[in-house]
């Protein structure tokens, strides 16, 4: 007990001192002079931003790109689509993105739940439109699985998939976070070693490891979606990976 108590403070620390910056210095920088990118980060519900895409976000907010965020439902599932809405809005504000840079759709045939399937053609022609209004040049969304395996998690890649494939002309990246294993889900700060390594493995700038410069950061604007912030995500926050470090992969 006592050293998984002595590595999860050193993770702290290496997180807090910030000693991957060089990898994260690459993440959508060609290495030449600066770019200011619209980046598109798009998920499923209310709380998708704070509960696993905070390291990516706090990244792109630091470094001066423009974020903009495309949710593609209310997260009605318990009637709460309204106070949802508003919720999210409260959290963009807390990591600095502008309220105007938010969409929330309400779509009829979007919504929210584990037995709602999403059409892939629908959501790629909705994501398509927020590329066009803000000249996106990158997108950041889930993976097939979706860190929980939610269906509408995984609906909103498979979405972004259609989109690359309809116009693989056009000069987009797009990036997905990577699931991991249960143990690594539930390691904390500990993944961070895991996912330095990891990058390893892939082709030089298809994987960058992104961790949380500001973990804090996440805890208060998840504690604005008061509507779920109950015990069980509480605990979520604490102990999940997805807090402190994000990993994304190039999608081809």
């Amino acid at each position: 007990m006592v050293s998984l108590i002595v590595l999860w403070v050193a993770s702290l620390c290496k997180i807090f001192h910030g000693s991957f910056s060089a990898t994260k210095a690459t993440f959508l920088n060609d290495g030449r002079v600066f770019q200011r990118r619209n980046v598109l980060l798009v998920i499923a519900h209310p709380d998708d931003e704070s509960m696993f895409f905070t390291p990516a976000i706090n990244y792109l907010i630091s470094r001066g790109h423009n974020l903009y965020i495309l949710c593609l439902s209310t997260g009605d599932a318990d009637g709460m689509g309204n106070i949802r809405k508003e919720e999210l809005f409260l959290a963009s504000a807390i990591l600095k993105i502008p309220h105007q840079q938010v969409k929330i759709l309400d779509h009829p045939d979007l919504k929210d739940g584990f037995d709602k399937v999403w059409d892939w053609n629908l959501v790629s022609r909705l994501i398509e439109d927020e590329i066009c209004a803000h000249a996106i040049d990158s997108i950041i969304t889930f993976d097939d699985y979706g860190v929980s395996g939610h269906c509408n998690h995984r609906d909103v890649h498979r979405g972004v998939q259609k989109l690359l494939h309809d116009f693989s002309e056009r000069h987009l990246e797009a990036w997905e976070l990577v699931s991991t294993s249960i143990f690594r889900k539930y390691s904390g700060p500990v993944d961070s070693w895991l996912s330095k390594l990891f990058p390893w493995c892939f082709p030089s700038r298809q994987l960058h490891c992104l961790l949380n410069e500001d973990p804090s950061k996440t805890y208060a604007a998840m504690a604005q979606h008061r509507s779920q912030w109950v015990w069980f995500r509480k605990l979520f926050v604490s102990f999940s990976s997805y807090t402190y470090v994000n990993t994304l992969k190039r999608i081809q």
